[in-house]
Parts: structure tokens; C-alpha cells; sequence
């Protein structure tokens, strides 16, 4: 214990603060979600992410590599929104043991309607309150700490 690196005052004071703010903003946008949605902000996520796939598909594994969630949740996930009628599954054309997730033209129609006033949560919490130095600086700083969580070849529940 004696060797331990501890955080310093500082170092305490903005971990906490990051804690602090993190867990304020997904909660923030989660209730957005759910009263504009019906869903959480996971699902909205899954649903961004399809909408930039070339032809609104992609495989399962790698919707979980970019959503950064594990193939039980995702599958999970999918289940939710098949069941809503914003995502389908189907067969993988290049490998018959994986599946491909697809947003649905209604799962397009609920991301189109959702949008604005995900946005507007967005920036009224994070970008309405930072001058450009800091969005800069946040973009960089997210980028080196992620960048430190998931080095080349890292096993990582989502890459499973």
C-alpha cells in the first residue's frame, strides 16, 4: 500500500466530477428518450448507428463492436426493438452462422422524429455550456482516454 499512486486532491476532485457529470448526462438523456420514444438511450444508439450502415444493415457482431456492448445485450436489445418493429433480422449473405440487423423504414420514421429533440438535449447539456476551446478539448481528451481503454488486441466483452 505504501508503493500506491493515490489520486491527488485534484486528480480526486475532477474524477469525482467526471463521475458526477457522466452519470447526470446519461440519465439526462435517457429520460429524453423514454418520454420522446419510448426507449433508452442504448437503443437510440443502435439505431443511429444502423442508420450511417451503408443500406441501414449491418452484422451483429460488429453493431455490438460500435455500440461497445456485448452480443447477449445486443441480441437482448434487437429482441426489444424487433418486437417494436424498428429493427429486423436476417440471415448473413457471406456466412450463414451470423445475422445481419436492419433498421426498418418505421425504425428510420422514429429516428428521423427523435432526433431533434435528441440534439437539443445534447447540446443544451454539453455544447450550450462550452466555449469551442473546450468543445476542442473535450473531443481530444475523450479520444486519448478511449484510445487507452482499448488498445490493439485488447480483449474486450463486445469484440467476444
Amino acid at each position: 500500500m505504501d508503493t500506491m499512486k493515490w489520486l491527488t486532491e485534484e486528480e480526486q476532485a475532477s474524477w469525482r466530477a467526471y463521475v458526477h457529470a457522466t452519470t447526470l448526462l446519461e440519465d439526462h438523456l435517457d429520460r429524453q428518450l423514454q418520454r420522446d420514444a419510448g426507449m433508452p438511450h442504448m437503443y437510440y444508439a443502435l439505431l443511429t448507428t444502423l442508420s450511417d450502415a451503408p443500406t441501414r444493415r449491418m452484422r451483429m457482431t460488429e453493431l455490438a463492436q460500435q455500440t461497445k456492448i456485448t452480443r447477449s445485450r445486443l441480441s437482448h436489445a434487437v429482441t426489444r426493438l424487433e418486437k417494436n418493429g424498428w429493427i429486423a433480422r436476417e440471415d448473413c449473405p457471406s456466412d450463414r452462422r451470423g445475422q445481419m440487423a436492419v433498421l426498418t423504414d418505421e425504425g428510420y420514421e422514429v429516428l428521423v422524429r427523435t432526433a431533434p429533440g435528441h440534439v437539443t438535449a445534447v447540446r443544451s447539456a454539453i455544447y450550450d455550456r462550452l466555449t469551442p476551446e473546450q468543445v476542442q478539448q473535450l473531443g481530444e481528451i475523450s479520444r486519448i482516454i478511449a484510445e487507452g481503454l482499448q488498445p490493439e488486441g485488447a480483449d474486450l466483452p463486445w469484440l467476444r
